[in-house]
């Protein structure tokens, strides 16, 4: 059962890493990610080096996205 939650949780996470929400800025992405990352790690989902992992891959995917904003791409 867990891992069913478990499952579809990192499913839904890393689809937003992927593409975000329509209208959806690159922070609101990240703010979003790191809520769902927060959650996952309460209800135990995740452990707490999966939790970390999953935070720097959201800052990854955000560096990136400001780079691209601050270099007009």
């Amino acid at each position: 059962m867990v891992d069913d939650r478990k499952k579809q949780a990192l499913t839904d996470w890393l689809k937003l890493l992927a593409q975000p929400e329509i209208r959806m800025d690159a922070e609101e992405q990240y703010d979003e990610l790191l809520k769902m990352a927060d959650a996952m790690e309460r209800e135990g989902l995740v452990s707490e080096v999966e939790w970390r992992q999953l935070i720097r891959d959201a800052g990854v995917v955000f560096a990136q996205a400001r780079e691209g904003l601050e270099g007009g791409t």
